[in-house]
């Protein structure tokens, strides 16, 4: 009989990061659950075992939370900005539906260890309202003026993780992710994120092409590879730190240099053309990563640029199987 070191669940496990958390905890010697209403999209999961649970409902929540030692919470209803502009309602109600039911059944199945996945979207407006922004350190998320919708919903989901350690002894993590992006994510139809959609755009384009850039390109963000992502929320995990913590790289680019990045990588010039009539978020966010140097010891190590490398040649090939390529 296999002798695990823990038993686990990953909730959201046919998403991006819940899929690529899976595989890592099933390498690095976990039994794992997966939980989502959906299978992965691209590859079959690496769980012990997957289930299909809506987690909006209380008696999904505390079936998927039986006979586990940890939970690793990223189940959430959420996309690109297109999708979390044009769905506030729909995923505040599902998403604080999905947080509060998990953190009761986790509380009522006795589990050890809980980990909540927000979003650098918990921070206020008015911090973010230039491409050349200061870094946005965890203490700056008050006072509060969150992301309409979707960062309001994380920032009192971190709230309620707060008071279930302070009023049960529920042992709690809260990771903030800064635009996680990689192989095996949403590419098109309105959940992907810029990464991926200039990843496709740039694939389908023929050499000085002209692609759409949502808004007027000088708009600035960092960006964390997936690789770095799971492994920072693991030692998380493994760590004493309790408070919420930034999770992404510290290297605040606009989106107009991803764009060029990206060509770079695919060996293929492109025009840009600039839509402003479209969703483009905040002007500019950054990740300061000293809480995470001395709470974890590490930051990501993976380059945008090879990154980018990566997701590139991963999305490109899948275009290429659809015969979708113009090249």
């Amino acid at each position: 009989m296999t002798a695990y070191r823990a038993r686990v669940l990953v909730t959201g496990a046919g998403g991006f990061i819940g899929h690529h958390l899976v595989k890592h905890l099933v390498e690095w010697g976990y039994w794992v659950r997966g939980v989502d209403v959906k299978e992965p999209e691209f590859e079959a999961t690496h769980a012990h075992e997957f289930e299909h649970l809506d987690l909006r409902r209380w008696d999904a929540c505390l079936e998927a939370t039986r006979g586990v030692d940890e939970v690793y919470n990223l189940a959430a209803n959420m996309g690109g900005i297109g999708f979390i502009e044009a769905n506030k309602a729909m995923i505040m109600h599902d998403n604080v539906l999905i947080n509060v039911h998990m953190l009761e059944a986790a509380r009522v199945n006795t589990v050890g260890r809980y980990l909540y996945t927000s979003s650098a979207c918990v921070y206020p407006q008015s911090l973010q309202e230039s491409p050349d922004v200061a870094p946005l350190k965890e203490e700056d998320a008050y006072p509060a003026d969150a992301e309409d919708g979707y960062g309001w919903e994380k920032l009192f989901s971190e709230r309620q993780c707060r008071h279930y350690a302070e009023d049960y002894g529920l042992d709690t993590r809260v990771v903030r992710f800064h635009n996680i992006f990689g192989p095996l994510g949403t590419f098109e139809g309105g959940r992907e994120k810029s990464p991926a959609a200039m990843c496709r755009k740039v694939a389908l384009a023929r050499p000085n092409d002209e692609i759409e850039i949502w808004g007027d390109g000088k708009q600035t963000r960092s960006y964390c590879y997936v690789d770095d992502c799971v492994e920072g929320i693991y030692h998380l995990m493994r760590s004493d730190h309790r408070e919420p913590l930034n999770l992404g790289q510290d290297r605040m680019i606009s989106i107009d240099a991803l764009v060029d990045m990206v060509a770079g990588a695919a060996g293929k010039p492109v025009k840009k053309r600039y839509d402003t009539s479209k969703p483009q978020g905040v002007r500019g966010r950054n990740s300061d990563n000293t809480r995470l140097r001395q709470v974890l010891g590490w930051v990501p190590q993976v380059s945008l640029e090879r990154g980018l490398e990566l997701t590139y040649q991963w999305i490109r090939d899948q275009l290429a199987a659809q015969g979708r390529l113009l090249e």
